[in-house]
Parts: C-alpha cells; structure tokens; sequence
C-alpha cells in the first residue's frame, strides 16, 4: 500500500482528500495543527487502521517515519476573515511551511502536490483565467498575505522541481463548496446560507455585478487526484467554469432556502476580485476531466448539511473519541 500525506487534514478540502485516498487503497497521514481545522472533519476516520493523525505546524521541522510515496499540501487558512486575522500565519505556512514538505519530499523521494489558488491571478484583467496569465495582485494590500504566500508557494516548488529534480504537482483551486465549510468563514456560499439559517438579510459587498464560478468537491477532489497522478509539473486550474454574478447567486440562496430575505448592499472590500472564471482547458486535455456536479444540486446537498450542523449544535460540538487518536 502506498501511503500519503495530507497537509491542512482537518479541513474542508483536506478532510475530503483523506477520504478519497482512503477509498483508493492508500495509507493516509493526516497532519493538521488545528488553527483553522475542525476536528469533526476527521471524527469518522478514528477508528480506520488506513488512517492516521498527527497534530503538528508544518512551519515546524516534519518529521515522518518509514516511507511516504506522496505529499498533498493544503494546509493554509483559506477564508478572507481567516487570514486577515492571522496574517503572519498565513505568511509563514505559505513560506516556511512549503520549504519543510520540499525538504520531506526530497528527503523521502515523494511526490508533491501543493495547492495553489485562483487568488494568484488577484483581480484579473484577463477573462476567464489561463494558467498562462501572470496576475494583477497587491502585493501590500490586505489581502497580499494569501495571494503572496500562494505566488512564492508556487515559485519554491519549481525550484525545487527544476534545481533538484523533485516530482511535483500544483493545483489552482477555484472556488469550491460543499460538507464541511465553515458556516463562520467568511466566503459568500457559507455566509449566504449562514444568513439564511439565521433568518438575517443577505449581504452583496459592492453592487453585486462581480462574479464567480462554483466547483463542488467532489468534482475538485477528483480532478486533484488526477493531477497527482498525472505527469504534468506546472499550475493546473481545476474549477467549475460556469460563471454567476453574486446578486443572481444571493437569489438563487433565497429561493434554495425558501426564506423571505431582502439583499442588502454594503461596500466592496479593498481588492475583491471583480471577475473569477477558470479557463479549464488545459484540465480537460490533459486530464480528462470536467466538473460534473451541476450547481443546482450540489447547492441542495451543502445548504442541507449546514442545516443540519444548525439544528444540531454541531458547529460546537467536540468528539472526544478523536483525541485519542492525536499523537502530539
């Protein structure tokens, strides 16, 4: 069985990405430190003998015992209201944290795949977004902590790739939703839904026109593994690439809910991209693969599980059971 770590294990992509490996036969270390996971993420997985967890900051020496054949990256607050709060944070796991798994995978002789994101592009000036397109980003602005720490993310891993011949893999992540988000985290899907829930108005920063493009997770795990397994070295967006301005998607929330709530409007944060749109040609030649899971549906499946986590109580819950499984 070939065993691979996962990065970021507590959270809503990574938490999935160990499900998927699971599934696949593979053995699957889990490493998280908690800042932005949930520990629930990984409650179902205690008691697998094919899983394993360890509770570290990677911005810290990583150390894993016997062989590891793969190493997927996601470790990183990922929410605007997550790294403006814990800028240096963000920062560092971008930085410091990237040069440790290099230095593992080199050491190890594994394969790496680091994700990346369509935050790299900033506010585009190109539409829809090739992985050939350079970017627009701040890099002084608020949100320059993420996009930077992604950019060198980015920049380390081909030196890494180039210098010292390491097999490596990076992904653009687009936006993606499903199970597991968190209703507090700041990105529209879950504050829709949480608004929603709540009974509270929706809130559009700016006049609405902006847009994005929504992947399920489902759909982005599955082109994920097929990066890793793929023989392709540089950035591949994976995402949905069907486009919806954010007033249409606050109306779509509404009428999903079936709740009466008015759109309220307040100003648009400094260097909120206007546009996001993969351009998921290089995806479908060379991977073979497309999003499948229309938006219609997979919205009916996330917002039942953020009522149930509302109904539940669950956003506070703590399973004990899953302590003993954390080796310090």
């Amino acid at each position: 069985m070939k065993t691979v770590l996962v990065t970021g294990a507590a959270g809503f992509l990574g938490s999935h990405l160990c499900d998927r490996f699971i599934s696949e036969g593979f053995n699957v270390i889990g490493m998280d430190n908690f800042i932005t996971g949930d520990k629930k993420n990984l409650a179902h997985l205690s008691e697998n003998p094919n899983f394993e967890f360890i509770e570290h900051d990677i911005t810290e020496y990583v150390k894993i015992d016997g062989e590891l054949d793969y190493i997927l990256h996601f470790a990183s607050p990922a929410s605007p209201i997550d790294y403006l709060k814990i800028p240096i944070q963000t920062l560092k796991v971008g930085s410091l944290g990237t040069h440790n798994l290099l230095g593992l995978a080199k050491a190890k002789r594994a394969r790496i795949l680091i994700a990346s994101t369509s935050e790299v592009y900033g506010d585009p000036l190109v539409h829809p977004q090739t992985e050939e397109y350079y970017g627009n980003v701040n890099t002084i602005g608020p949100r320059g902590v993420y996009d930077e720490a992604k950019r060198f993310q980015e920049s380390i891993t081909m030196a890494y790739h180039r210098f010292h011949g390491l097999e490596t893999r990076i992904v653009r992540i687009f936006n993606t939703y499903g199970p597991r988000m968190r209703l507090n985290d700041g990105r529209v899907i879950p504050a829709f839904m949480g608004q929603a829930l709540r009974g509270e108005d929706l809130t559009v920063f700016g006049d609405g026109s902006q847009t994005r493009s929504f992947c399920y997770v489902e759909d982005q795990v599955e082109g994920i593994y097929r990066l890793l397994l793929s023989n392709y070295t540089e950035p591949v967006n994976i995402g949905n690439p069907h486009e919806i301005t954010i007033k249409d998607f606050a109306e779509e929330i509404i009428k999903l809910t079936g709740t009466n709530q008015k759109i309220i409007y307040k100003d648009l944060p400094v260097n909120d991209p206007l546009q996001r749109q993969p351009d998921i040609s290089l995806a479908k030649r060379l991977l073979k693969w497309e999003p499948k899971v229309d938006r219609a549906e997979g919205m009916k499946v996330t917002f039942e599980y953020f009522r149930s986590l509302s109904e539940e109580d669950l956003l506070k819950s703590e399973h004990k059971d899953f302590k003993n499984h954390i080796k310090k």
